[in-house]
């Protein structure tokens, strides 16, 4: 994974390329949520190929572009980098901070509690 954190406009069009698989810039910006014209999409579409967030391949005259890493290995680097920076290294500040802000559903209270019996080295829930 890339160590360069991707921008809150970058992350947009991340979730639309792990969403849908490779895809060309005007079906990326048919999937955004706000009004981005064209080569502004293809700007940034450009910039993360540079920072290495996405590759992409040229099919005539048409580039399609896919996410370079996986949804789950952004997410991990992005909250390892979270965790660095704003918990100094304490996982239990920043699930304590994030249950705090959102509580969660019974349903991840329960998929939580598995992993922390996995954690502890004791049986799953």
């Amino acid at each position: 994974m890339n160590k360069k954190r991707p921008t809150d406009g970058e992350l947009e069009i991340l979730r639309v390329l792990w969403a849908r698989g490779r895809s060309t810039v005007r079906e990326v910006l048919g999937e955004l949520d706000r009004d981005s014209g064209y080569t502004t999409v293809l700007k940034l579409m450009q910039i993360m190929t540079e920072k290495g967030l996405v590759e992409r391949e040229k099919q005539g005259s048409t580039h399609t572009y896919w996410a370079a890493a996986s949804q789950e290995a952004t997410q991990r680097h992005l909250v390892r980098d979270l965790l660095d920076r704003a918990f100094p290294g304490s996982a239990q500040r920043l699930v304590l901070q994030a249950l705090a802000e959102r509580p969660a559903e019974p349903q991840e209270l329960a998929e939580i509690r598995k992993l922390l019996d996995e954690q502890e080295g004791g049986e799953p829930a």
